[in-house]
């Protein structure tokens, strides 16, 4: 997985697996589009589950056990970016599979302990729970395989790899659900799913480049359980953060309200995931220190524009949710593009928590955290209606991206500054 591998597999190929500026535009290209059929997929389910399958309150009950599998999922999406990091700087292939090993079974330890939690907090039977959160040690396991191949610059591969991950955990879902199964058994087939794609992720790895691994240099940086757990924390506060209102929505809501909200927040999550090619293709970037700061803004510009056009397109769809789906949902026609804002907000924070880990800067979460702190507050004691929570979600959602911004580039022209002042004359 060394430079020739790389720069035959994306062209245009810089060092280290980052693309040059001739390939950054076909890699984007290829990862948008792996990524576009997955989320695809993914809203699939959505759409099929609350129009012909499950009522309002099963509905919420399904989302809400989504939302929770990312939650605790936030390890694949860590692992990912800490084994792309990892890769880049050569470090030996044998310590990125102990690692990969080692976070596997910590998440299906935590799966064991989050799903009575959850059973409890979300009003939901444990076994539903419990289908929700089985998937998330697949996950990791497919996180460090997209990993390797997002850090040997292997775009078209790993666009393949999300599109394919994409059907096998959707398929299984919509077939169960035609056959009459409720949420828990949707749930349990993602899960399988998700294994099938996880055994997929690893031949892909493999066949691809498993046989050139001796080009990894046995003195690159040492890879740490410790860097995962570090970048858990940042993915962990943007999983939160994304899904923080709908978690609480059957806590606060009605079931019904719950449901519909649960629908609105689709929205949230295509203006969230929709972009996130551009993260992929320039963490490589991120990760430079000696252009990580015009990168961030130009991968900001470029999240922040999909994203306007994201909420125009939701505010000129807003009156076909009914139609579309029932009639139950017309208090989503006025606001869709309130939930699509939020999710292109939450995809800028998304680019500038990217780059803390890439910068090995992750303290820069701290500043997520406060606003998803006092955002939970503000849910659990004010809202009680549909509008009144996504209202709160939008607000908190675009405080956490402006000030974690704001931060990490401060923190970045201090780093600058520092370096300046001590290079000799």
């Amino acid at each position: 997985m060394g430079q020739q591998t790389t720069g035959q597999e994306s062209g245009g190929q810089e060092s280290g697996g980052r693309p040059g500026r001739g390939g950054i535009a076909g890699a984007l290209g290829w990862v948008a589009a792996g990524s576009m059929v997955a989320n695809v997929c993914a809203y699939l389910i959505h759409l099929t589950a609350s129009r012909w399958w499950l009522d309002t309150a099963e509905y919420g009950e399904f989302a809400v056990g989504l939302s929770a599998m990312l939650v605790l999922g936030v390890a694949a999406l860590a692992l990912q970016a800490v084994v792309a990091r990892a890769v880049v700087q050569h470090t030996d292939p044998g310590r990125i599979r102990r690692v990969t090993v080692m976070s596997v079974v910590i998440v299906a330890a935590l799966v064991v302990v989050v799903a009575p939690l959850m059973a409890w907090w979300a009003s939901m039977g444990v076994g539903t729970a419990a289908a929700a959160l089985i998937a998330a040690p697949m996950l990791t396991a497919i996180g460090s395989g997209q990993g390797v191949l997002q850090g040997r610059g292997q775009f078209r591969l790993l666009a393949w790899v999300l599109a394919a991950v994409g059907l096998l955990r959707t398929v299984p879902v919509i077939g169960v659900l035609a056959l009459g199964a409720g949420p828990a058994g949707a749930l349990t087939a993602g899960a399988v799913g998700s294994a099938a794609a996880a055994v997929v992720v690893a031949w892909a790895v493999r066949s691809s480049g498993g046989a050139r691994s001796a080009v990894f240099l046995a003195d690159g940086p040492a890879l740490q359980l410790l860097d995962v757990v570090r970048a858990s924390g940042v993915q962990l506060v943007l999983i939160v953060a994304a899904s923080v209102d709908l978690l609480l929505s059957r806590t606060v809501l009605t079931p019904d309200d719950a449901g519909i909200y649960a629908l609105g927040a689709i929205a949230t999550k295509v203006a969230f995931w929709l972009p996130q090619a551009v993260g992929v293709v320039f963490y490589p970037r991120l990760a430079d220190p000696a252009i990580s700061r015009r990168a961030l803004t130009h991968a900001i510009a470029v999240v922040a524009a999909i994203g306007a056009v994201l909420t125009v397109g939701a505010a000129i769809a807003g009156p076909l949710v009914p139609v579309v789906v029932r009639p139950e949902y017309q208090p989503l026609v006025g606001m869709l593009w309130l939930f699509a804002y939020t999710g292109a907000t939450l995809a800028v924070l998304q680019v500038a928590l990217l780059s803390a880990i890439a910068r090995q800067a992750t303290a820069v979460s701290v500043v997520t955290w406060l606003v998803v702190g006092v955002e939970v507050a503000v849910i659990l004691t004010v809202v009680h209606s549909i509008v009144a929570l996504a209202a709160t979600a939008a607000i908190a959602a675009t405080v956490a991206a402006l000030t974690t911004t704001l931060v990490g580039l401060r923190r970045d022209r201090m780093h600058d500054a520092i370096g300046v002042a001590a290079t000799p004359d």
